[in-house]
């Protein structure tokens, strides 16, 4: 079993920096993949960033260049630096993780516009002000 708290969401406004954390407890295994999804209101959940046990990301096209996700392996805590946000980018956002590298989940998603991830926390709200 695993537990994801997530931490430092809040209100900033646009143009300004954030930066989310997420703390990982329990039974992580030695392959994973975690990510941020985020939730607007009257919206589908949606991946705006992955990162696999080796180090590797993925972003989604909405926030690359923007975000930046990372992972502090020796205290098992996932980040996300958040620059420029947008009112657009107004959410819940989660911290996630899965057994599967984030390749193949990658590949699901392409195919049929969503994942379940198998462990999430319960969410930080953020919030963009114009």
């Amino acid at each position: 079993q695993v537990q994801l708290v997530e931490s430092g969401g809040g209100s900033v406004q646009a143009g300004g920096s954030l930066t989310l954390s997420c703390t990982a407890s329990g039974n992580t295994a030695s392959r994973y993949c975690m990510a941020w999804v985020r939730q607007a209101p009257g919206k589908a959940r949606e991946g705006v960033a992955w990162i696999d046990s080796d180090g590797s990301t993925i972003y989604d096209h909405s926030v690359k260049g923007r975000f930046t996700i990372s992972k502090d392996k020796a205290n098992d805590t996932l980040f996300l630096q958040m620059n420029s946000p947008e009112p657009e980018d107004t959410a819940m956002y989660y911290c996630v993780l899965d057994p599967l590298p984030c390749a193949d989940i990658e590949v699901v998603i392409a195919a049929i516009g969503k994942f379940q991830y198998k462990y999430w926390g319960h969410g930080t709200q953020v919030t963009v002000s114009a």
